[in-house]
């Protein structure tokens, strides 16, 4: 029987601050890679139906990931994550936000910052995500927009794809 993974979704409203950790069934590094490679994150960063796409990636402190998520009628969502801080194998730090195909920032939306940070445990990987807004209205946008659900989603979709590999 296949053990059941730690899944914790909190939201912190008086810090506008959503924390999520999560276990994953696999070695640090195909986590990291999972979470830091187009070809990879593209498989399983949108909740199904949707996919993502990615336009440009580079993995770097100043650079950043400009993607889409592309929805089963070809609609297509723009973000950009942009890399403040990166320690290969421990964490990330940067901002998401969303924008246009050409990674021109929409200010009509809140931007997330993002704290990530992974730790070996056993033969599985903790994921610890930090979600920082700038008020607590930013917190409240973001959530009414199925964060919760859409994330959760998501790292389902990460589980999949490392059962494959």
């Amino acid at each position: 029987m296949k053990r059941s993974l730690l899944m914790d979704f909190s939201v912190e409203k008086e810090n506008s601050v959503v924390k999520v950790k999560r276990e994953f069934a696999a070695p640090l590094e195909k986590v990291w890679s999972a979470w830091t490679e187009s070809e990879l994150l593209d498989q399983w960063w949108a909740p199904k139906p949707w996919k993502a796409k990615t336009k440009s990636m580079n993995f770097s402190v100043g650079g950043f990931w400009l993607y889409a998520m592309v929805g089963p009628d070809g609609t297509e969502s723009w973000a950009r994550a942009d890399y403040q801080a990166i320690t290969p194998l421990k964490n990330f730090r940067g901002i998401d936000v969303f924008c246009d195909e050409e990674g021109t920032i929409n200010a009509e939306f809140p931007k997330s910052i993002w704290s990530v940070s992974f730790t070996q445990s056993g033969d599985s990987t903790i994921v610890d995500i930090e979600t920082k807004y700038e008020k607590l209205a930013d917190l409240e946008m973001i959530i009414e927009m199925g964060f919760k659900e859409g994330f959760t989603a998501a790292l389902e979709n990460l589980d999949e794809l490392l059962d494959q590999k």
